[in-house]
């Protein structure tokens, strides 16, 4: 469906023709018509399908025919770097149309605040903000929405993932009645549908099932524990020229160890995460587009929503627990017709997640185990159902087994563990629970009548 079919302002034609948009892709197809007409939306598609500009070009069309004292648009987003993206997309989409934007995000006040306090007074006709930084400014008492017609949650699955329900509503409460709210989603957990019963009227839904990654993604699945990743990789990207990879993981304390291991090894990185100053993350971000170095290792504040072009490679250095997570993480790869490579690390404890990805592409993947050829050691066996089920029960399914009369699973009274140190286990009392064996109650014995009775020593002394 050409744009030229959508009942668009004039002005928002000639902007969407400078940004050189063809087609509308299915879900600006579907939810164009609907927020035209006012009409409150659920949406469920996931990144690169052309969320942003299907809530954008609507709302700036009803800017162009709206005339605004104050901010007519508010879009909630998870992270800072959406917000700035979608700013930066507002600007490109918004010059025929003369509308004006500011992106709202930051955790110090400085240079950045004083310029959001004046957009926010004057009003913006579109505010682009993280819920922390909207609520330090509306806590201040000169913010006002009361001319707010439209209010957008973008990536409202992750903003939920992240802790911002309580924000979500408390901006809420500043917001007006009467008003068109628009929820954009990756995913559609039942907590998104609980939030939507709360704050949406009536409204059309739009669910596009999880396409799956493209053809063009070489997916790699390897076996390693931890302390092989890093080594696997590196003998993986040999050879390899031209590299553009970012590389995932779940966890922003492995960022800066990840960054100093490939600085080591020879190979340019920089890292950024939520702990990251804003100025840092920014010029990290810019840098990585302009190819000043080769490998961005980042947690999920970097999954969706950013636009990163011509990625060679991608990396989860951990499985995403959320099998549409994986989908957004490699999608960062294979763009515009170009080919990628997507590797995916499985230590002992990530095979779970794996069933759950196989599940949702509904085949089984090929795992490789390349680490013992490698001089690496061997790698973990593929054992899923053993994490799957806890220990607990497997211990109650040995009893159950056993059954009357079958020999006791009963375990020793003490054993040594692997995590029990050196130092903890010579210090263990020198008796049979040292070894294994039951320890033993010492029984009172009366004393002979022709012996005198011991006196405990601790009794003396508290005597």
């Amino acid at each position: 469906m050409n744009f030229n079919e959508f009942e668009l302002h004039e002005d928002v034609l000639n902007a969407v023709d400078s940004m050189n948009y063809q087609q509308a892709t299915p879900i600006q197809e579907q939810a164009i018509p609907h927020i035209l007409s006012g009409k409150d939306l659920l949406a469920c598609a996931q990144t690169g399908t052309g969320k942003t500009a299907a809530y954008l070009i609507p709302i700036l069309d009803k800017v162009a025919h709206e005339a605004n004292e104050h901010t007519g648009a508010l879009i909630l987003v998870p992270t800072r770097e959406l917000a700035v993206q979608i700013d930066q997309q507002i600007q490109g989409l918004g010059y025929f149309v003369g509308a004006t934007s500011i992106a709202v995000y930051g955790g110090n006040k400085g240079p950045e605040w004083d310029q959001q306090k004046k957009a926010l007074t004057q009003g913006a006709d579109i505010i682009i903000a993280t819920p922390g930084r909207l609520i330090a400014h509306l806590q201040l008492g000169y913010v006002h929405f009361r001319d707010l017609r439209h209010l957008v949650l973008d990536e409202a699955d992750r903003m939920l993932d992240m802790g911002f329900l309580g924000d979500i509503l408390k901006i809420m409460s500043y917001l007006p009645n009467e008003r068109q709210t628009l929820m954009f989603s990756a995913t559609m957990p039942p907590k998104i549908g609980d939030l939507a019963k709360r704050i949406l009227k009536d409204p059309e839904e739009i669910r596009l099932a999880v396409s799956r990654p493209a053809d063009r993604i070489d997916q790699q699945f390897y076996l390693a524990k931890d302390e092989q990743k890093l080594p696997l990789l590196m003998h993986l990207l040999k050879g390899v020229e031209n590299i553009s990879m970012v590389l995932f993981t779940s966890r922003k304390s492995n960022v800066e160890p990840i960054v100093r291991a490939l600085r080591k090894l020879g190979l340019g990185a920089h890292g950024i995460s939520s702990d990251s100053e804003q100025g840092e993350r920014e010029i990290v971000l810019r840098d990585f587009k302009n190819r000043q170095f080769p490998i961005l290792v980042a947690t999920d504040v970097l999954s969706r929503g950013i636009d990163i072009d011509n990625l060679s490679h991608v990396v989860n250095y951990d499985v995403p627990r959320d099998p549409e997570d994986y989908v957004h993480r490699i999608g960062r790869t294979a763009r515009a017709e170009s080919k990628g490579t997507a590797m995916t690390f499985i230590n002992e404890h990530d095979q779970k997640y794996v069933l759950k990805i196989e599940r949702l592409f509904e085949k089984e993947l090929e795992k490789k185990s390349v680490t013992a050829e490698l001089g690496l050691g061997e790698a973990p066996i593929f054992e899923p159902p053993r994490f799957r089920s806890g220990g607990r029960n497997n211990n109650r399914n040995k009893k159950k087994k056993n059954g009357p009369g079958a020999p006791s699973a009963r375990k020793p009274h003490r054993e040594t563990r692997p995590q029990d140190s050196v130092e903890a286990v010579a210090a263990a009392p020198a008796d049979g629970a040292a070894a294994g064996k039951p320890k033993r109650r010492n029984k009172r014995r009366r004393p002979k009548k022709d012996q005198p009775k011991t006196v405990n020593p601790t009794e003396v002394q508290a005597s």
